[in-house]
């Protein structure tokens, strides 16, 4: 039967309206909001678009980190049956006026942002812009504060019906313009059930968002998942005060990113090296004591289910997190799919080098050239204004074509090996396929990214990204790098054998857009940036010169 986001909104502020449902920090002090205070703001907020002349499936942009007025805005933005066009907050300014110009949107959302002076150009100047009530916001035409006290709570929701348009989800872009994924509200409500069913949310059960919303995965987990099942959601201020909000919160559920997993793992080894980790963990009362105390330094002694998605994580990493009682899932999905795909539930064993298996509902198989197929209820209805694009995107039998490789095994898990774009011919005329190297050259705790190219060249070679903490001593780095080549090169095809890895000293972020808004590789940028150190001849270990 479908309920429509609408429908649970009203629900829980007629059933539960003294119950916190977010928890923002602003200034080091906790403001807290329950269902009535969200749904009387969200009611205001709605009134107010209508006044500025916007009508129902009209467009409305939605910038912001992550805060509880995003959420306040988009239970708006439903209220009064407009769609939703999340942009992340990284986007520069080029990606933020083709985004709003594309959707058509009618108005925008502008919240906390680290640069809206380098994004502020993008906004068209005839679009009327709504400033969240947040310090250093950018000005705008209007301020959340004074729509709330200017206009009256709206007196009932829209009441959609379940093929009606929800939400333009556009994609990260690592290539060309983003595309804009039509969803519609069957596709949200199935992605906020089902979510809530594997993992058995309740109300009593706390999540950090920190990841972007403007994400399928973090739009799916976090915020479907509340609107569906009344969980507490808790935000984090800034990067420097992550650590402290993480464990105020201490979250009964907590996905991260790979990168995000490899930088947890090195600040507990700087206060703990390997070697006398691995002692206490072999003494069996002081094991229980010092996994204890590490879940507890992370604020994530209370999480029931950790995940990990985005990007592929090194085999060493998980087996290190299992070491200490933290078992992390890996998870896969595409915004095409609104973050469905696979997964596991808290307590299933974890196959490592897989992604999960199927959620429930979700048919997935292998196709031509082990290109990885899925059909599933939270499929998109299209690619926005790219009938061509999305015919492309689908198999006769309505799958969706992914893009990724992969293979399914007896037990039903699902392992990726590679994206079919990202695989490249070396001047010999063999492929390669980058990902399964780039996780074998992770598993060197100094690398923080690593990226294998080679398009043309008699040899790949991988770049790597250093994390903070390895980069010190350059001659211990450039020994255990060598020894990580060594033992790469010695697993691998004689024509996937690196020439050579080359430490750049560059970071590399989407603000420089070298990864996409949820961390993933741009190549061809990183490519075309390192081009004439990649094109050089040489063997071994090479520092970029800083």
């Amino acid at each position: 039967m479908f309920k429509s986001p609408q429908q649970m909104l009203t629900h829980w502020e007629e059933t539960a309206p003294d119950h916190v449902l977010l928890h923002q920090p602003v200034n080091r002090q906790w403001q807290t909001y329950s269902w009535k205070r969200v749904m009387d703001e969200a009611r205001r907020i709605a009134t107010a678009l209508g006044a500025m002349g916007l009508e129902p499936g009209d467009r409305v942009g939605l910038i912001s980190k992550n805060c509880a007025h995003w959420l306040i805005a988009d239970f708006a933005i439903m209220a009064g049956g407009f769609v939703s066009v999340p942009i992340y907050p990284t986007a520069n300014a080029k990606t933020i006026d083709y985004v709003l110009r594309h959707s058509e949107a009618k108005a925008c959302f502008v919240g906390k942002l680290d640069d809206f002076k380098q994004q502020q150009s993008g906004f068209p100047e005839d679009l009327p812009t709504i400033a969240f009530p947040y310090p250093n916001t950018m000005p705008c035409d209007h301020r959340w504060d004074d729509l709330l006290v200017a206009n009256e709570p709206l007196s009932s929701l829209a009441e959609p019906q379940a093929e009606d348009i929800m939400t333009l989800l556009y994609t990260s872009g690592s290539t060309g313009n983003p595309k804009g994924a039509v969803h519609n509200y069957a596709s949200f409500q199935f992605v906020g059930t089902v979510v809530g069913k594997f993992l058995e949310v309740d109300p009593e059960d706390r999540v950090l968002s920190y990841l972007p919303l403007a994400h399928c995965t973090e739009r799916a987990y976090v915020e479907g998942s509340a609107i569906y099942n009344n969980s507490c959601l808790y935000y984090n201020e800034s990067l420097e005060t992550f650590k402290a909000d993480l464990t105020h919160c201490r979250p009964t559920f907590f996905g991260s990113v790979p990168r995000l997993w490899k930088k947890f793992q090195l600040g507990i080894l700087q206060k703990m090296p390997q070697e006398k980790l691995d002692f206490m963990l072999k003494i069996p009362i002081v094991s229980g004591m010092v996994k204890k105390k590490v879940q507890a330094g992370l604020g994530l002694d209370q999480a029931r289910w950790l995940g990990s998605g985005t990007a592929p994580i090194a085999r060493a990493l998980l087996e290190w997190w299992e070491s200490i009682d933290m078992p992390i899932k890996e998870g896969w999905g595409m915004t095409e799919t609104f973050a469905i795909g696979t997964n596991l539930p808290p307590g299933e064993p974890h196959k490592v080098g897989t992604i999960g298996k199927p959620l429930p509902e979700v048919d997935i198989k292998i196709g031509d050239n082990d290109e990885i197929l899925i059909k599933c209820p939270s499929l998109m209805v299209e690619y926005y204004k790219e009938p061509e694009m999305t015919a492309e995107a689908f198999t006769e039998d309505g799958y969706l074509k992914t893009g990724d490789c992969g293979a399914i095994d007896s037990d039903g898990y699902v392992s990726i090996t590679g994206r079919a774009k990202e695989i490249f011919k070396t001047a010999k005329g063999k492929y390669v396929a980058p990902v399964p190297i780039e996780s074998l050259i992770a598993q060197n705790p100094l690398i923080e990214q690593a990226c294998v190219v080679g398009i043309g060249r008699s040899q790949p070679v991988a770049l790597v990204q250093l994390a903070a903490e390895g980069v010190g001593d350059k001659d211990l780095a450039r020994q255990r790098l060598e020894d990580t080549l060594a033992l790469v090169n010695g697993k691998l095809e004689s024509h996937e054998r690196l020439d050579r890895i080359i430490v750049v000293s560059e970071e590399w972020t989407p603000e420089n857009e070298l990864l996409t808004p949820t961390l993933k590789l741009k190549r061809d940028k990183l490519e075309s940036k390192y081009q004439e150190m990649i094109e050089a001849e040489g063997r071994g270990v090479e520092f970029e010169a800083a």
